[in-house]
């Protein structure tokens, strides 16, 4: 989008934006997942001390005047992306929804959805064509939790070209500079599979609540090491004024 384009578009609207349509979650896993995921891409962004991307998700995101106007007169509209990253975006500035020509004409560098039975095939086909040859977004992903099943797309030309999955089944995002992937775990008290990010290294990006638990875990085991120093220093000692006892009372008797 041009920026003569955008400057035009930020003129005010006489009609209302729409920012929320009522509708629920899918399932408890999505609704677990949703959050979840989106506070790894945060993490990873804050490791890296990069200020200069949002991440969001399940909200409006109006791409056009045109697409807006027919989501205020009733007409059907698509629900926003579940999960999705935008470079070069403030991530301090709040929002109701994405507008696109209320951020410089950005849309979604990265786009992940968290498909269902209900979902699938507009994820497949309508999403497909809306974010390859609309939005441009250069990496689409969708994950079925009821078939485990994880895809990425990568845009060449104004076409998806699937990603090969790696020999541990993920798939690195060379936008994000991580690994999509699955890790069966707890979050919740839901055991179930996760979709997960994974450093270039293999490890796992740990959210905040998990690395506080490695820092409570590290805190305790050096507590552990310090007490059972102490203890063994306490009894070397003890035993070197035995010894020296030992000794003293040798040198008496002769």
């Amino acid at each position: 989008m041009s920026q003569p384009t955008v400057a035009a578009l930020a003129l005010p609207l006489d009609f209302e934006l729409v920012f929320s349509d009522g509708e629920p979650l899918e399932t408890e896993w999505h609704s677990i997942q949703l959050p979840f995921l989106r506070e790894l891409i945060l993490q990873l962004m804050k490791e890296r001390g990069r200020r200069d991307s949002y991440v969001g998700g399940d909200m409006f995101m109006y791409y056009s005047v045109e697409q807006a106007r027919e989501v205020a007169e009733g007409q059907p509209y698509l629900r926003g992306p579940d999960v999705f990253w935008v470079e070069s975006a403030d991530p301090d500035r709040e929002r109701q929804g994405w507008v696109a020509w209320e951020e410089g004409g950005r849309l979604p560098d990265v786009i992940i959805e968290l498909s269902s039975p209900a979902t699938a095939e507009i994820d497949h086909t309508v999403k497909r064509t809306l974010y390859s040859q609309i939005f441009r977004t250069s990496e689409y992903y969708i994950y079925q939790p009821n078939t485990r099943k994880l895809e990425g797309f990568r845009l060449a030309d104004r076409f998806y070209q699937a990603m090969k999955l790696d020999a541990q089944g993920r798939l690195w995002s060379d936008r994000l500079g991580a690994f999509l992937g699955l890790w069966h775990g707890i979050r919740e008290n839901q055991e179930r599979d996760w979709v997960r990010l994974y450093r270039a290294d293999g490890s796992l990006v740990l959210s905040g609540e998990e690395q506080a638990e490695v820092e409570r875990q590290r805190a305790k085991a050096a507590h552990h090491e310090a007490e059972a120093a102490h203890h063994r220093a306490e009894a070397a000692e003890a035993e070197l004024a035995r010894l020296r006892a030992l000794l003293q009372g040798r040198s008496t008797r002769v």
